[in-house]
Order: structure tokens, then C-alpha cells, then sequence
């Protein structure tokens, strides 16, 4: 496959949706075609090794720019619960032992806070989003969303912990809310929205 213009280092098909939507919303100009995804490439996944959402987004970044000689998009994120310490953060993906396994990692946060109050239960997700030139150029933004997290699921949108966590000032999960919704509060909106000026700048050229 010839490589795009930008190439977003996921292969989370859910996470690729959710970032193209937010790009487009703040590039409504650019073409789509011009930036494909890591799923479309033959290039192993990076061991995400860093010890904070900064390394392992710049990691992944890298890795993509390495491999294809072009601009590479990646973002780490995850939940920080208060009183996990800000566990499971950067391990949220594989909280329960297996990358990515979304109900098997909900369902032990919940089991591992059934006791908490709810006025304990006070969480946020925080993402890094991170762009990498093959010239060396790097660059990366931070977003998160405050919020407490509920008892049960509750919504059948959204992916990852998105069934529990209900956003500060709403009385509904990100989970029961809109895409469009959500990409105007999430974490991760805020994040690229930040970094979306140097990427129009970039597909502009």
C-alpha cells in the first residue's frame, strides 16, 4: 500500500473512527485519503513500554515514522481513579491481563470498587497526543475530562470504560451520549484539537 500523508499509529478500528471524526471536525478541508491507519500496513505493534501516556504515544508515533519515512499521529490514554492512586492509567488496556480486552477490564475496576462511596469514586481520562516528522520534529498535547464512575454500565455506545464514567456537570455516561457528543467533551477532543493546527498545516503542504 502507498503510503498517505499522515499515517494514525492505531489499530484499534474503534479509536481510528473516534479520531478521524474529531479531525474532521476541526479540519473540515482536508481529505480523508490523505491519512490512513497502522491497521493498513504490515508493521508489528510497538511495545508500549513507556511510563507515562507521553513516552508510549511518542513510541508508537515513532515506530510508524520509522517504518513508512512519513508524518506519523498516535495518542495514549486512559482512566485515573483517585483512589486507585491513578491506577489503571497507562495499563488501562490491559488492566485484566489482555490487551484490549474491554469487558474483562470493566469488569474488574468495578469489582475492585464495589465497596467505594460515591463520593470517593472521582476519576478522569486523560490522553497524549503525539506527532512525529521524519525530520525529527515532535510534538504532543494533553486533554482530559473529570468525572465520577458509576456503579453498573449504563449505554451502549462508546468503548473501554465509557459505560461508567459520567462526565462532571452530566447525568449520563459517555456511553449513553452521542459520537458527536462525546467528540465535542472527551479527552481525547481536547488533546487533538490542540495538536489539529499542525496537522492541517502539514496536509495542506
Amino acid at each position: 500500500m502507498k503510503p498517505s500523508k499522515l499515517v494514525i499509529a492505531t489499530y484499534n478500528r474503534h479509536k481510528l473512527g473516534e479520531i478521524q471524526r474529531i479531525l474532521h471536525a476541526h479540519l473540515p478541508s482536508i481529505d480523508i485519503t490523505q491519512i490512513s491507519c497502522a491497521a493498513d500496513y504490515d508493521l508489528p505493534q510497538p511495545r508500549e513500554d513507556g511510563i507515562s501516556f507521553m513516552q508510549n504515544a511518542l513510541l508508537k508515533a515513532r515506530a510508524i515514522t520509522r517504518a513508512l519515512g512519513i508524518p506519523a499521529l498516535a495518542d495514549d490514554s486512559g482512566i485515573c481513579v483517585d483512589v486507585l492512586g491513578g491506577a489503571p492509567g497507562i495499563f488501562s488496556a490491559r488492566w485484566a491481563g489482555a490487551h484490549g480486552d474491554d469487558a474483562a477490564n470493566l469488569d474488574l475496576l468495578l469489582a475492585q470498587l464495589a465497596d467505594v462511596p460515591q463520593q470517593y469514586r472521582q476519576a478522569n481520562f486523560t490522553c497524549c497526543a503525539a506527532l512525529v516528522f521524519p525530520d525529527g520534529r515532535e510534538f504532543t498535547e494533553l486533554g482530559t475530562i473529570e468525572g465520577t464512575l458509576r456503579y453498573e454500565r449504563a449505554g451502549k455506545d462508546g468503548f473501554g470504560y465509557d459505560p461508567i464514567f459520567q462526565p462532571l456537570g452530566m447525568q449520563q455516561t459517555l456511553a449513553e451520549i452521542s459520537a458527536e457528543a462525546k467528540n465535542q467533551i472527551s479527552h481525547r477532543a481536547a488533546a487533538f484539537a490542540k495538536i489539529a493546527p499542525i496537522i492541517g498545516r502539514e496536509l495542506a503542504n
